[in-house]
């Protein structure tokens, strides 16, 4: 009888206490530490002084932290960053600190608890333990949807160097964002391309909060904002149509009612550019894969293989150019059929 080698099952096990190296991340993160420790090393106790936490606990939380590689523990208690930890802090390039505050949540966390009911039913597992929809819950709770607002930006920072390299944004006159939060993206396209012209569009309460963040960007002039529902209508006039993370939040059904209503306003030879992750073939892409899942779990959408965008493009009228490879994800480009 074949045995299981014992360095697989203690990779295994420690892949199944995954969570709780994500939660000691995720206090690290709400806390601060990684932003404390940016310019020198301090001890537990000052630590906790910094952040009002219990000394003896918090110690307990960085000794862990330190064993996973993301601290470093010298004499004394004494913390610094390790390598890992460098992208905890808040003003770093390749920053996950928004998103390591986000996923810890307890709302959030306790959604993952309902999988398995996902899986049996296929149903939407926020829906199934909160009773409500992701977005109705995040407008009724404004305080999550500012620490979510701040895990997509950490998110699409990290993502925007790549994108900017795989997608020439000078060939468009007008550039809309469409869901684009509050403006960091298209921000960062004006600014790398001076002549393009760009509108922001969202919810109202949202784009209501991007003016500072594009007057920093040195793009206010250049950045019109529009409050509205992409199910409803969106800005007429653009040549390209961005919309970065978007349809993975949605079903088949409303992903089409958006791709369709978009479609309906390109200009004649405009593009539409969608920034996803693509599934990739049987045992590869590991992020995608399991974003499908936070997707199933969190807003109810999915991810989507190259063959199931192809289909729900044309089901929106439209017809799929090409995909261009922009790191973590893809440029879906499209334009009408």
């Amino acid at each position: 009888m074949a045995h299981t080698d014992p360095d697989a099952a203690t990779a295994l096990r420690r892949m199944v206490e995954g969570y709780q190296v994500s939660q000691a991340i995720h206090v690290a993160a709400t806390l601060g530490i990684a932003d404390l420790l940016a310019d020198a090393s301090l001890t537990s106790d000052e630590l906790a002084a910094a952040t009002r936490t219990h000394p003896p606990t918090l110690y307990r939380l960085l000794r862990a932290l330190a064993a996973a590689a993301i601290l470093h523990e010298q004499e004394g208690r004494r913390f610094e960053l390790a390598p890992l930890g460098r992208a905890l802090r808040s003003d770093g390039p390749d920053s996950i600190a928004g998103w390591a505050a986000f996923v810890g949540r307890p709302y959030y966390w306790e959604a993952w608890a309902g999988l398995l009911h996902s899986v049996q039913t296929g149903e939407n597992a926020f829906q199934h333990v909160h009773g409500t929809d992701v977005w109705t819950y995040r407008s009724t709770h404004p305080e999550e949807g500012a620490i979510f607002d701040r895990a997509m930006t950490s998110l699409s920072r990290r993502s925007t160097a790549a994108l900017l390299a795989a997608c020439d944004f000078g060939r468009f006159e007008t550039v809309i964002d469409v869901g684009g939060g509050n403006g960091a993206l298209i921000a960062a396209v004006l600014a790398a391309h001076p002549a393009v012209r760009g509108v922001l569009f969202d919810q109202p309460h949202v784009v209501s909060a991007a003016a500072p963040l594009l007057a920093r960007a040195g793009v206010a002039d250049r950045c019109r904002t529009v409050g509205g529902s992409f199910f409803d209508s969106v800005p007429e006039g653009g040549d390209a149509y961005l919309l970065r993370a978007v349809i993975h939040d949605w079903d088949d059904e409303h992903a089409v009612r958006i791709l369709a209503r978009v479609g309906s306003a390109l200009r004649e030879g405009g593009r539409m550019l969608l920034v996803e992750r693509v599934i990739a073939p049987p045992d590869e892409g590991r992020d995608a894969k399991f974003s499908d899942l936070n997707m199933l779990v969190g807003p109810g959408g999915r991810e989507r293989t190259e063959a199931e965008f192809t289909r729900l493009l044309e089901a929106s009228g439209l017809r799929l150019e090409r995909v261009l490879d922009a790191g973590s994800f893809c440029i879906v480009e499209a334009a009408a059929a």
